[in-house]
């Protein structure tokens, strides 16, 4: 065992001891997984077969509807899924160049799977911590087969246009000819901030991927929606690219989990993450983006060094029983750190009041500056 796992099955078993958590859930266990899946499966379900069949025709179906798509086709990962979606846009356009924000998801953590895999091209499409506008993407020198809009831009602290900066910016990439992508990673909780419905986001795109674990606790895997002809193609490339699966029963039955229980709360996530986020923007020194959180996630800075805030962290959970923030990491300005907060369940059952009281017990379990 490495010494950074069991770092985090230290993390992980202090959080699931917690009473008290603000940012983020308690982990379940493997036993506690299982309960959920036999619940969601019931007596009679049998298992997929080489993504046919089973609980991953299930999810598939469910997120058609829910996105109001002709097609879905269930992926082990949604890297898989994006590198499917941009290389069917270079293959119906002609075009090898994709439309990328510097911050987006095939950029940063991918391994530039776009190119490597895809032999694909990056075309920025601004330099701004947000999405392109629709003048941006007008003035692009050259024309790219697929423009990926990622919905929120995570690396940028979770941020959304506006709906009508939206649909302004997919009608200024038809009159160019792009195809119009959607990383949907983070797209159920984006509805609330733009006003509509999953479907209705969905219809302004070409394709959208969607994700079963970041938000709806699902264990893997993730879907690509689009036209019939779209999801043929993804099947295609998801058997060629090694993602054609024997069985995937455990990972669709634990989106349809999620999607039953998860995706009904997310907008009162949302909403209690500006009541969180106003809470905490009266820590000393603290800064919040965007403010207020147009999702239920967030980005928050203070200034004390990251190991300090992880370790106070930790020591607040494993002796009080309470969780505050984890996953502080250093910033390009010394002496300041940055953790993402994920305003899920547990942090319902915390008013202002709460929130204040944890944040001054987590505050004086640092060493002074």
């Amino acid at each position: 065992m490495t010494d950074g796992y069991a770092d985090r099955v230290r993390r992980v078993t202090a959080l699931r001891a917690c009473d008290t958590v603000l940012s983020g859930s308690r982990p379940a266990s493997v036993a506690e997984q299982l309960d959920a899946m036999r619940a969601t499966a019931g007596a009679e379900l049998l298992p997929d077969f080489y993504g046919e069949g089973g609980a991953v025709e299930l999810v598939e179906r469910r997120v058609a509807e829910l996105l109001g798509t002709e097609a879905v086709a269930f992926f082990p990962t949604g890297t898989l899924a994006q590198q499917v979606a941009m290389r069917y846009g270079a293959e119906v356009t002609g075009r090898d160049a994709v439309g990328l924000h510097p911050l987006s998801h095939p950029l940063v953590h991918e391994r530039d799977a776009y190119a490597v895999l895809g032999g694909l091209r990056a075309v920025l499409t601004t330099g701004a911590p947000r999405n392109p506008t629709a003048e941006e993407v007008a003035a692009l020198d050259e024309p790219v087969g697929t423009l990926l809009l990622e919905l929120p831009l995570r690396d940028a602290g979770f941020v959304l246009p506006t709906w009508d900066e939206l649909t302004a910016v997919v009608t200024a990439a038809r009159e160019r000819g792009f195809r119009v992508h959607l990383d949907g990673a983070r797209l159920w909780e984006s509805t609330v901030h733009l006003g509509h419905s999953a479907a209705e986001v969905a219809a302004l795109a070409d394709s959208v991927y969607v994700s079963f674990y970041k938000s709806l606790g699902g264990h893997s895997g993730a879907a690509l929606a689009g036209s019939a002809e779209l999801v043929r193609y993804a099947r295609a490339w998801r058997h060629r690219y090694g993602g054609m699966l024997f069985q995937q029963w455990p990972a669709a039955l634990a989106a349809l989990a999620g999607l039953d229980r998860e995706l009904p709360r997310l907008p009162d996530y949302v909403a209690h993450a500006k009541r969180v986020a106003e809470a905490l923007t009266g820590l000393p020194g603290a800064q919040v983006h965007p403010a207020p959180p147009q999702t239920h996630q967030f980005r928050l800075w203070l200034p004390h060094p990251a190991a300090a805030l992880n370790d106070a962290n930790l020591a607040l959970a494993e002796q009080e029983r309470a969780w505050f923030v984890g996953g502080w990491r250093e910033t390009e300005v010394p002496g300041v750190s940055m953790a993402e907060v994920t305003v899920a369940a547990p942090a319902l059952e915390l008013d202002a009041d709460g929130i204040t009281d944890l944040a001054d017990r987590f505050l004086r379990r640092l060493p002074p500056t």
